[in-house]
């Protein structure tokens, strides 16, 4: 055994002991962390379901030609595959808990966006007094996750609806198909941003990431591709001079923050791309005009409609205080937040991750290129990201789902592991077992 991989070993070692603290110390908590199965939002309940088999022989099969198909397909081929590959793996691990429970009625329950579709009949009304339903002491007040998001969330479902597609089921395959793209544009943007040969050793463990468990159904799947495609064409532009790519990236960046509030921290990611990009940027300052201006349009086409990002994220702190943010400690959240982290991007990360460092740091062999440094800044600004958010205090719980845009940036760190098969075994048994032993809440 190599001293590279024996220390990959101790970083997985590491955070599997983290999990096991935040089980052992949030079991006898939860009155008061306000989860059922700590760190996790779920409760043990062993079952199997519709979707076992099907997710069983996709993992076996990724894990055993993934690697190999990755390496060899056309790029063409490859993201195509990908995506059909993650939206295959996103279903399956869903249908386990058949599709009523599993994907249909996700977005349905009192806490979700579909609650409120008939308040929104009058739109630009609705937008007009929004900020006023925020409190818990308002009158109707918003239930918990419209009051926690720019209504650029909750406007999604409620065209969906208008278009005729009526209830979960059609919200949920909204969710999961729009979310599976989420793995393409992190490989555009690390092709981009630092070579395709890095790009297709990531694709297998964006494909097969543990975090699909919550992203079938979750609207925060959703919100992670649109993020993640504003990061793209942000590479995209700044790499090929593109101006509509740059007005395209401006638009979806304005539309991730008026999607959650939290994804304002993506800030961080895009500044990355900016800075790895900046002869680009130098020598076609052009680009800024699109990019700023597709920037603009959401943000003006909200304030014009009478909603107030800045005085709704003011409400919401409040809000988020007279909930389960004022009761959940933060001593715990703190540290176990990391925990769910490890369980949505897998021990194979948690590896990655470590020899992100050691790119950094120059402190082993190999990996001292200058695309492989390119990559590690880029994970490195999505860690950044999750531990402001982790520190702010205004994501204690839950963030098994609410950090899903940040963790699929952290994934292609496992490009820089060897033996990709044995890793990419650890994840597909880590998100088998989370899917069969759960009852997860999202």
């Amino acid at each position: 055994m190599t001293r590279s991989l024996r220390r990959d070993l101790y970083a997985a070692g590491a955070a599997a002991l983290l999990v096991t603290a935040a089980v052992l110390v949030g079991r006898p908590r939860t009155s008061t962390l306000l989860v059922g199965w700590p760190p996790l939002l779920a409760s043990w309940d062993p079952h199997i379901g519709p979707g076992t088999p099907a997710a069983v022989l996709l993992a076996a099969a990724t894990v055993a030609y993934g690697p190999a198909l990755a390496a060899r397909l056309r790029w063409r081929a490859l993201l195509p595959l990908a995506w059909a590959t993650a939206l295959a793996w996103i279903l399956s691990l869903a249908l386990i808990d058949g599709w009523h429970r599993g994907i249909a009625r996700r977005l349905t329950t009192r806490y979700e966006y579909l609650q409120v579709i008939d308040r929104f009949d009058d739109i630009h009304g609705t937008l007009r007094t929004f900020t006023d339903h925020i409190l818990l002491t308002s009158p109707d007040h918003w239930p918990a996750h419209i009051a926690g998001h720019p209504p650029a969330a909750t406007l999604t479902f409620v065209l969906l609806d208008r278009l005729g597609l009526r209830g979960g089921g059609w919200a949920g395959m909204l969710c999961i198909v729009v979310g599976a793209t989420a793995c393409v544009a992190v490989l555009v943007t690390i092709r981009a941003l630092a070579d395709e040969t890095l790009a297709r050793r990531a694709a297998p463990f964006l494909v097969l990431a543990p975090a699909a468990v919550w992203m079938g159904t979750s609207a925060d799947a959703y919100f992670a591709a649109v993020a993640a495609w504003a990061v793209a064409l942000l590479a995209l532009a700044v790499t090929r001079g593109s101006m509509g790519c740059a007005g395209a990236s401006g638009l979806l960046f304005g539309l991730t923050c008026y999607l959650s509030y939290g994804l304002t921290l993506v800030a961080l990611i895009a500044a990355t791309v900016l800075a790895l990009g900046h002869p680009g940027i130098r020598a076609r300052p052009a680009l800024l005009l699109p990019l700023l201006a597709g920037l603009a349009v959401v943000p003006t086409v909200f304030t014009l409609a009478g909603f107030d990002w800045w005085e709704a994220y003011r409400l919401l702190v409040t809000r988020y205080r007279q909930g389960a943010g004022g009761v959940r400690p933060y001593g715990y959240w703190v540290w176990a937040n990391l925990a769910c982290t490890v369980l949505i991007t897998g021990l194979a990360t948690a590896a990655g991750l470590r020899r992100t460092g050691a790119v950094l740091l120059r402190r082993e062999g190999g990996a001292h290129s200058k695309t492989a440094t390119r990559l590690a800044l880029l994970v490195t600004a999505a860690l950044a990201a999750l531990l402001i958010a982790d520190l702010s205090g205004m994501s204690k719980a839950e963030t098994e789902r609410i950090w899903l845009p940040f963790a699929v940036w952290l994934l292609p760190a496992c490009a820089f592991l060897t033996r990709p098969r044995a890793w990419l075994l650890a994840q597909a048994v880590l998100a088998l077992l989370l899917n069969h032993l759960l009852r997860t809440g999202w």
